[in-house]
């Protein structure tokens, strides 16, 4: 059975850092693409990172050295260290896993999304 539920959201000021957590059920987390997306107010879903089976990760421009797409530690689950936030940063993320032979940010290669989490970046 498909289950992805994110956690770790919140508030924080520019310059901080957050972790949100994505546990997934066995089924969903040994999928071929696993990914984080985020949506702000009025604009469309986008592609944060992705990490692949093997272990390929791919980032947005805008977060390359400053996000980390990461499993391990607990259990089936999926991180996303995000350090150095800036306001624009501020979204809903989402966790997303994919069955498919793509692994991009793109989300028509996602199959499986979790129910969303608050981030807030204030200046």
């Amino acid at each position: 059975q498909a289950q992805l539920v994110e956690s770790g959201g919140g508030s924080v000021q520019a310059g901080g850092s957050l972790t949100l957590s994505c546990a997934a059920s066995e089924y969903t987390y040994n999928l071929y693409c696993l990914g984080w997306f985020r949506q702000a107010p009025g604009q469309e879903r986008e592609g944060v990172a992705t990490m692949t089976r093997y272990g390929i990760t791919s980032y947005q421009d805008s977060v390359k050295g400053r996000f980390t797409i990461s499993k391990g530690n607990a259990k089936n689950t999926l991180y996303l260290q995000m350090n150095s936030l800036k306001p624009e940063d501020t979204a809903m993320y989402y966790c997303a896993a994919g069955g498919g032979i793509w692994c991009r940010m793109n989300t028509a290669d996602f199959n499986y999304w979790g129910q969303g989490n608050q981030v807030t970046v204030s200046s």
